[in-house]
Order: C-alpha cells, then structure tokens, then sequence
C-alpha cells in the first residue's frame, strides 16, 4: 500500500472541473486533475431518480492532503453534496509515485 490515493469527483460542466482542478493545482494539492468529459450520472436524489451530464475528475494526491482537497472543492463545487470519495493507490510505477508524492509537497516549486 502507498500512501498516494485517487480521489473521484464529479462536476456539473468542464468550467466548474477546470476551476477545481486549478485550484488544487496552486494550492499544492494535488500532483494532476485528470477531467473525463462526458459522463452521464443516473442517481438518487431527494427521493426521484435523476441524471445528469457531468465531467470526472480523478485527482491524484495523497492521503494526508484529503482533508484539504475536500474542503478546496467544497468552495469551488455548485452542488449541495458533492461526490468526494477517495480510492487507495495499493501499488504502482515507483517513479510515478515518487513524482505524486514529491509534486505535492508544502514548499516545493
């Protein structure tokens, strides 16, 4: 197990991604952001079936920054209860890992 960890969240349009994933970015957050466009979502909310086109984001970060990550989208993000879930990296290429983990560390340029 590392401690790198992906976390999943989707977005209502490629703008509200694109200002997530950049803050993120700034603030150090996270060593990417990847946006998988068009993504259609069929769920539960307040008890109707709804769906919607959405973008993903699958951010590439590390354990210890969730707690920031969440509370960055959560300025960012349109949604009353935005999906953010965090998914463990169990192994990997080591020089990506490495690159995550150094990309993402307080101080570094």
């Amino acid at each position: 197990m590392t401690d790198a960890i992906v976390i999943q969240c989707t977005a209502s349009s490629r703008d509200e991604a694109h200002r997530i994933a950049r803050a993120l970015l700034e603030a150090k957050l996270a060593a990417c952001a990847s946006l998988v466009a068009a993504v259609e979502s069929h769920y539960w909310w307040k008890g109707a079936i709804e769906s919607a086109n959405e973008v993903l984001l699958l951010i590439k970060t590390t354990r210890e920054r969730f707690d920031a990550v969440r509370e960055t989208i959560l300025r960012h993000h349109s949604y009353e209860v935005p999906e953010i879930i965090a998914l463990p990296v169990v192994t990997g290429h080591e020089p990506y890992l490495r690159w995550l983990e150094e990309s993402v560390r307080k101080g570094d340029s």
